[in-house]
């Protein structure tokens, strides 16, 4: 429903998508289903990072009160993750500011992007410090990869090359 609504498609070809995705990556299926079984025993899940998530509808005779915390026992360990890195970054960067004596200032994140005020003469350098640190800051089976962007304002972003500063 949620993927018919999004993208303005009707429900029977949102459902042959996700049927679709399903069967070409068959283990992200299996891992969701161990995810939700895990989460009526425990009645919790956790990030990578194993920061825990209560869930106390897991087993709820509401089926709606159920099917919401299976919902969130599928999203939290992934979305529970990333805010988890995105913290782990955001010390880091703010260590390294310090470290090098730079008065650039963080001053805004939201979800997976962080916002900075940045010193024109601090402009390389600070670019090269965010990739290192954000795309360091844990090590996983597959390496973080980030963009880079700059601008006057939010608005007004657009793509850095490292190569090109």
């Amino acid at each position: 429903h949620g993927l018919s609504q999004e993208l303005k498609i009707n429900y029977e070809v949102a459902q042959e998508y996700i049927d679709h995705y399903f069967q070409k990556y068959q283990g992200v299926r299996s891992y969701l289903e161990g995810v939700i079984e895990e989460s009526h025993r425990q009645g919790v899940v956790r990030t990578l990072f194993d920061r825990p998530r209560p869930l106390p509808d897991i087993n709820s005779p509401n089926i709606n009160s159920r099917n919401f915390a299976e919902r969130t026992a599928v999203n939290s360990p992934i979305q529970g993750t990333a805010a988890d890195i995105m913290k782990i970054a955001m010390i880091k960067i703010y260590q390294a500011l310090n470290e090098a004596h730079l008065k650039t200032k963080m001053i805004l994140q939201v979800h997976d992007e962080l916002v900075f005020e940045v010193p024109p003469k601090e402009e390389k350098q600070i670019l090269h410090l965010v990739k290192k640190e954000m795309e360091g800051c844990v090590k996983l089976k597959v390496p973080l990869k980030i963009d880079l962007g700059r601008g006057l304002n939010w608005a007004e972003m657009e793509p850095v090359k490292l190569e090109s500063v």
